[in-house]
């Protein structure tokens, strides 16, 4: 018959055979099952079904690794995790599990692997009567002296049942006698005695032995028995038998009192002298297990350990012992010794199930490990409490006793920490307290919650113009604090538009490394600086990225030579600077005035004389560009020079230009003095001195025969034309008749031209040219123009809206230079 109990429901169910299955309790918050099993039963016998008692569907046996862990060293009973039924799997012996111990119980835990869920078992071992009774011996003798009276009785050694309850011996039988009649007796313990009672009085002469049968019967089904013979001997005139001084001998030892060590003595007297007072000790009723263990001095009644006491394998011994005097008389005592627990056994601690791995974001209470601590000792020597050691972010909770859950407790972080080793410790009570301890290894498993970062917030690069594109700019790099593919970090270029243009048509990126190159050349005077940003985004799910600025500066490089605005080096007409000769040292003849469209130093220029055809007469200002005077102007000078000058600007390699400034040297401004100079090659110039004075003296004289004649022609009109003269000089002020080049600033000299003015006549007709007044300045027929009115020059020449200059053109770098303010210092840095 078994039972079944779920809350408050019984369920009973008989089954024929061996098996007498009762499952006493389920507590479902617990998960504790109770069965009673008979013992005996063959291996592969049907338990129950474990699944149907725990309400669980076979699949979850199946498909989560259910198996039996036993608490003991065998496994007695196995799970079908097909089906869910719980079969015996090894022949149980209470007697060989229990001893003497009347409850048998067996335990086990069935552990589902896959859930981590833990149901323990208790299985009580039902005694069945497969145990005969025994007799310490075949064949008991009892001596009694012949004057022994009636009613005397004489203790027989009790038959040993290794069944329990109602299994053991519960009676005791003898062949009817004259002489003599059996005496059960119960004890305290309710154990049964034997006596054997002198009913008629002994002849030793009639008779002096006899036998008797002795039976031992136990109350199991079906009964069984058994025998002894009593052999009664007959003694000749012993009146006395020993006495114990106690019938009951109690001693209690520590298991780890050593070898020989005095556990107690019994003590008889006998009240008869000589041979029949001396007496004699010995052991009866004991097993063969108890003879290793304990020896008594017959002599003295020393009782003495022998081997090692253990209270883990037995804790109470039960011995009798014989007093005999010489004349055959004896006595019994019963001896009980009791082994007080030594804390000798240290908590063992067994892993049932355990995860390796957990994620990092699991939830709080998510189990990791299932666990149960047993300790041999008894008592509060075997009651332990379990702890983690540290500050760690798991728990420990216990469904019930000696059964543990280790839970996560707390947020997990795997970039704070990837590797737990969790050391579970297990402390009896005992005096003084044994532990142990074990580690359980867990790793904690990557998620992607982390962004990759770059190294810096923003990178500062810089590139060389006109680089060869694939050149590489820099490096960005970034991590992630993750692990595996959620580290794996890309990069790439946010698009976006410069100068009408996609980004990727500057640069590119390596989206494993980081490094950024150059598509195309770059062009300083196109571009002087690109931002643009840099995202790295990892390969995680979902995928998580970050961005950083770069600011990717273009360096100038000397690849732009001067160029020059004044004097034009494509205009191929009449154009020279005319200087009076009464020009005085330092008159400014000109100025060279040329930009670059470079930056910084490579943009700095400077100006030197390369030829001249008088190298004493003309000087030209380093910084300024202008053409100066050096000395006044002697009559033996020649009247017409040609200097070729130099623009260098301050790169390396320097770039150069050069420029041919023609200079008239005349006495006045009249028209017949402003003669179409042909252009002259710098290869025309001869070092020879000597040819130079008579090619300058030739010419010094047709140009004063020609002043001469001139001179008087004006002379003779003058009168008559000066009204005309002052309406012809009205109409050259609007008329495009003369153009006018003004002298510009260079882009980083900062002086002003204060006397000399280059100046471009253009004469259709020399007759309407006024003759020069021979003044040292020019007159107001020159026509001069005043850079207060440069303003509104910039904006007669402004280029037409169609045509889109460079972003460093000459045009805006002369009009940034005229509309600020003129300082006369030009500093290098």
């Amino acid at each position: 018959m078994g039972f079944l109990t779920l809350s408050t429901c019984v369920v009973a169910n008989i089954q024929a055979g061996y098996l007498l299955l009762v499952l006493l309790f389920c507590n479902k918050a617990d998960s504790t099952l109770r069965y009673s099993v008979r013992e005996e039963l063959a291996k592969g016998y049907l338990v129950s079904n474990i699944a149907n008692d725990l309400g669980l569907e076979p699949k979850i046996l199946t498909e989560g690794g259910a198996h039996i862990v036993s608490e003991g060293t065998k496994q007695y009973f196995q799970i079908n995790k097909n089906t869910g039924m719980l079969l015996i799997n090894e022949r149980i012996d209470r007697e060989e599990i229990c001893g003497e111990i009347p409850n048998c119980m067996l335990y086990f835990q069935l552990v589902v692997e896959n859930t981590l869920q833990l149901f323990r078992t208790e299985v009580e071992i039902l005694d069945v009567n497969d145990n005969p009774p025994i007799f310490p011996q075949k064949e008991i003798v009892i001596t009694i002296p012949e004057q022994t009276p009636p009613g005397t009785n004489f203790a027989i050694e009790n038959a040993q049942d290794l069944d329990v309850g109602t299994n053991a011996v519960q009676n005791y039988q003898i062949v009817s006698n004259d002489n003599f009649r059996l005496n059960v007796l119960t004890g305290n313990d309710q154990s049964k005695h034997v006596e054997i009672q002198l009913v008629k009085p002994l002849d030793y002469e009639k008779m002096r032995k006899m036998s008797l049968q002795l039976t031992a019967v136990d109350g199991g089904e079906p009964q069984r028995t058994g025998t002894a013979v009593v052999q009664i001997i007959v003694l000749d005139t012993n009146d006395n038998a020993p006495i114990f001084n106690q019938s009951v001998y109690k001693v209690k030892l520590f298991e780890q009192n050593g070898k020989n060590y005095v556990a107690l003595k019994v003590t008889a007297t006998d009240l008869d002298d000589g041979p029949n007072g001396d007496i004699t000790y010995a052991l009866s009723h004991i097993s063969e297990a108890i003879g290793h263990i304990f020896k008594l001095n017959n002599k003295t009644g020393e009782i003495t350990v022998v081997e090692p006491l253990d209270f883990e394998d037995r804790n109470i011994f039960q011995m009798k012992v014989e007093a005999r005097d010489g004349g055959g008389l004896t006595s019994f005592c019963k001896v009980v010794i009791e082994i007080d627990d030594v804390n000798d056994n240290p908590p063992e601690i067994v892993l049932t199930s355990v995860r390796s791995s957990v994620p990092e974001n699991a939830s709080s209470q998510t189990i990791v490990a299932l666990l149960n601590v047993k300790d041999r000792d008894g008592g509060g020597n075997g009651d332990i409490r379990c702890s983690i050691q540290g500050h760690q972010p798991f728990k420990l909770s216990s469904p019930f006793k000696n059964f543990y859950r280790l839970v996560t407790d707390g947020q997990l972080d795997r970039e704070k920490k990837s590797v737990y080793n969790i050391a579970i410790t297990a402390v009896d009570d005992g005096s003084p307290p044994l532990s142990s301890t074990a580690i359980i290894h867990l790793l904690i498993s990557d998620i992607n919650d982390n962004r990759p970062v770059f190294n810096k917030g923003w990178y500062k690069m810089q590139i060389i113009e006109n680089n060869n594109p694939g050149a590489l700019i820099g490096s960005v790099m970034a991590t992630d604090m993750d692990t595996s593919e959620n580290a794996q970090v890309f990069y790439s270029v946010i698009e976006d538009m410069v100068n009408d243009f996609p980004l990727s048509h500057f640069i590119t990126i390596n989206s494993h490394s980081g490094n950024i190159f150059a598509v195309r050349p770059f062009d300083y005077e196109q571009l002087k600086e690109l931002t643009f940003l840099v995202q790295a985004r990892d390969s995680g799910t979902p995928t998580l990225s970050s961005n950083a600025t770069i600011k990717l500066y273009i360096t100038d490089q000397n690849d732009n030579a001067p160029t020059l605005l004044h004097p034009s080096p494509n205009d191929s007409s009449f154009s020279a600077e005319i200087v009076p000769r009464n020009a005085e040292a330092g008159y400014v003849v000109s100025k060279v005035i040329a930009v670059d469209a470079d930056s910084g130093q490579n943009a700095w220029l400077s100006f030197h004389l390369l030829k001249s055809s008088d190298p004493s007469l003309f000087s030209v200002g380093v910084h300024t560009g202008e053409i100066t005077t050096v000395r006044g102007i002697a009559e033996k000078d020649s009247n017409r020079h040609t200097l070729i000058v130099i623009v260098k600007d301050n790169g390396r390699p320097s770039l150069s230009t050069t420029v041919t400034v023609k200079v008239v040297i005349t006495e006045n401004l009249s028209g017949n003095h402003l003669e179409i100079i042909d252009e002259e090659k710098t290869e025309d110039f001869d070092s020879h001195l000597t040819i130079y004075l008579v090619i300058s003296l030739a010419v010094v004289t047709f140009l004063f025969l020609v002043s001469v004649i001139i001179l008087l022609i004006f002379k003779a009109y003058r009168f008559k034309k000066s009204r005309h003269l002052s309406a012809l000089d009205q109409n050259l002020r609007s008329s495009n008749i003369v153009s006018f080049r003004t002298s510009y600033l260079d882009s980083l000299a900062r002086g002003t031209l204060h006397q000399g003015y280059l100046q471009e006549v253009r004469s259709q007709d020399p007759a309407k040219v006024n003759s020069c007044t021979g003044k040292e300045h020019v007159e107001p027929h020159s026509l001069l123009i005043d850079l207060n009115n440069r303003n509104e020059f910039l904006q007669d020449h402004q280029p037409a809206a169609n045509a889109i200059p460079p972003s460093h053109s000459s045009y805006q770098r002369v009009q940034a230079i005229l509309t600020r303010p003129m300082s006369t210092d030009w500093q290098e840095g």
